[in-house]
Order: C-alpha cells, then structure tokens, then sequence
C-alpha cells in the first residue's frame, strides 16, 4: 500500500508538471468553411483531401446537447478527417449556443426549420438532388423523423448511437428523465442550462464518470500528448449548449416519456411521422457498451421502417467510444465510407 501510495503521488507531481507546460488544446483540425448561417446555426463543409469516392454528400446532424467537435476532436481521433480521407464530402451542422432569444423554439422549428434549410444548401452547394443523412444521438431522432417527413431529400440514411425504443430496460437516462417534472423545468428556468444535463449524466456512473477518472488522470497525462488528449476530452465534456426550453420540453414528452416512434405518435408541427415512409438503405449504429443508448434501444428501428437494406454495424465500446476509441478508428470510418460508396448509384 506505502508503495503504491508512493507511486500514485509521484504520477501526480509528474502530471502537475505535464500540465503547465502546456498551452490551450486547440480541437477541430480539419479544415473546413462555413457555407451557410441562420440565426445561430453554422453548416460546414469539410475540405477534401482526395477526389471524392462517392458523389453524394453527406451531412451530418449532430445531437443538441454537445459540441460536434467530438467528430473532429485532434489528428489521431479525428472521425471526420477519415471520412474525407476516404473521398466522402462531409457537410456538418453546429447548432451553436442557444440562449434566451432562443427559448420558444421547438421541434418543427429544428427539424422543418433549421434541418431542413441545411439540406436544401447542401444539395444546392454540391448540385446533387439527394443526399446522404447521417445523425448522431439525439441527431438521429432528428433525421428519423426528417427523413419520414421528406423523404425525396434522402438517398441514404445513417443512425449513430440513436435512441430508438426509449423505454428499454437498460436504459438509465430514461429512468431518471420519467421521474422528472420537465413542464415545471422549462416554466422555472426557460432554457435548460447545459451544465445540468452534464451532471445528470455524471449521476448515472458516479463512480466511474467522477471519481475514479480523475483517480486514474495522474497516469493518464503522463505525456504531453496524453494530458493534451485528456483535456480536449475534458474540454468538450464542459462544453455544453443550453437547450432551447420549448424544444427540450417536446423532444422529452415525445420520446422519452412517450417513447414515441414505438407508440407511432411523434408530430413534428402538424404533420406525424411515420416511420413507414422510410424506404430508404439504413445504417445503424450502436455501442456494445453504451449506458446512455444502450443496444436494444437503437437495435428497435429494424422493424419499423419500410426499408428493404437494414444493416446493423456494431462498435465493442460506450457511448463516446464509438467515436474516439481506438477499436473504432480502424473501424467506423472505413465501413461508413464503404457503404455508402456501395449505394452511390
């Protein structure tokens, strides 16, 4: 015990030191241009690096409550900078920071809005009539219900970790979230702020998401490298946008207190979606791990769509894993690329 002791404060000094000598971690090294703005939206799209493999662009619909420079976090984990690589054109939406300016807009205003003004830029920036739509987390529920909604827009459709069935045994978040008075959240506070949604999530795994993480980061930032890793990580995790209230109270009595592509009563304005309309070739993908999402909540979407081409790709690792991992580096990406390139006709 006196030896591990020993080493765990010479691993700690040694991080202290790693630490100050370094300056800001910069994230999102792709290059990339802001082709479209509306209100606090940005869409980009992502230089390439090759000449493109595939014809039709993919934009990529990240979820709300996080930065999308997770997709684009450094070099060596940079899941967009393996797309383009590869010779995929990559479009991208950041939402951006909503504040109180913000606060009445709702799920038509996000999906027939703001989703919707990016897809048709993004057909008229690549002259393409159809794209590819890939939409991650919360993303996904968004590109589900678009894609339903519009489907002439969408020649093939993406799900990454995509909550689905959000009633499933495993899932923790969703029995947090059935407990919680949402109407009162959003009448009380307007916007949710970003920093309680973090620490509902750190309450999920206390241990493991708090305590032994910071337990372990002495070993963890060894290297500069690693302490630079460590807090790109750390730097995105703090990162959070509030949430525009009215969307947060729709998106949550919709889906997670009415889990509502399994009871087929998610509307969006004044029109319902319907899986159904979905004939697209789907991808889905899931994290073997992930406590947030986990399997079975993203394995429901194979029955309810009208889609002949259902693949399911799976990731060994959690939720953000599937992403930054080094199982997914060799992975993800190249799968992502060789599928759609299949279908590029």
């Amino acid at each position: 015990m006196a030896a591990e002791i020993s080493q765990f404060n010479q691993q700690l000094a040694d991080s202290y030191r790693t630490l100050q000598s370094l300056t800001d971690c910069e994230v999102g090294p792709t290059p990339k241009d802001c082709i479209y703005k509306e209100d606090k939206l940005r869409l980009y799209k992502y230089r390439s690096q090759v000449a493109d493999s595939c014809q039709t662009p993919l934009l990529i619909c990240y979820a709300l409550v996080n930065r999308p420079y997770m997709l684009d976090l450094d070099e060596q984990r940079s899941f967009i900078a393996r797309l383009t690589a590869s010779g995929i054109p990559v479009y991208l939406i950041d939402w951006g920071y909503p504040d109180a300016a913000d606060c009445f807009l709702d799920m038509d205003d996000y999906i027939n809005g703001y989703l919707h003004n990016c897809v048709e830029q993004v057909k008229q920036h690549s002259g393409q009539p159809r794209i590819n739509l890939l939409g991650i987390c919360q993303g996904g529920c968004l590109s589900l219900s678009y894609t339903a909604l519009q489907p002439d827009n969408i020649k093939n459709l993406i799900t990454m970790v995509t909550p689905v069935d959000f009633h499933t045994p495993g899932n923790m978040l969703s029995h947090l979230i059935q407990q919680t008075d949402v109407d009162l959240m959003v009448d009380t506070l307007g916007n949710i702020p970003g920093q309680m949604l973090n620490d509902a999530y750190a309450a999920l795994m206390p241990m493991r998401l708090s305590l032994q993480k910071y337990l372990n980061m002495p070993a963890q930032c060894a290297t500069e490298e690693q302490a630079a890793g460590f807090l790109r990580m750390e730097k995105w995790i703090n990162d959070s946008p509030d949430q525009a209230g009215e969307m947060f109270r729709e998106f949550v009595t919709q889906f997670f207190k009415g889990n509502g592509f399994i009871q087929d009563s998610v509307r969006v304005g004044d029109r319902q979606v319907n899986l159904q309309q979905i004939q697209q070739p789907i991808l889905n993908v899931y994290g073997s791990y992930d406590h947030l999402v986990p399997p079975a909540a993203s394995k429901a979407l194979k029955d309810l769509t009208a889609s002949s081409d259902y693949r399911e790709l799976e990731i060994k690792s959690g939720h953000i894993g599937v992403f930054v991992s080094q199982k997914s580096r060799k992975t993800l990406a190249p799968a992502i690329s060789q599928w759609l390139t299949d279908r590029d006709h």
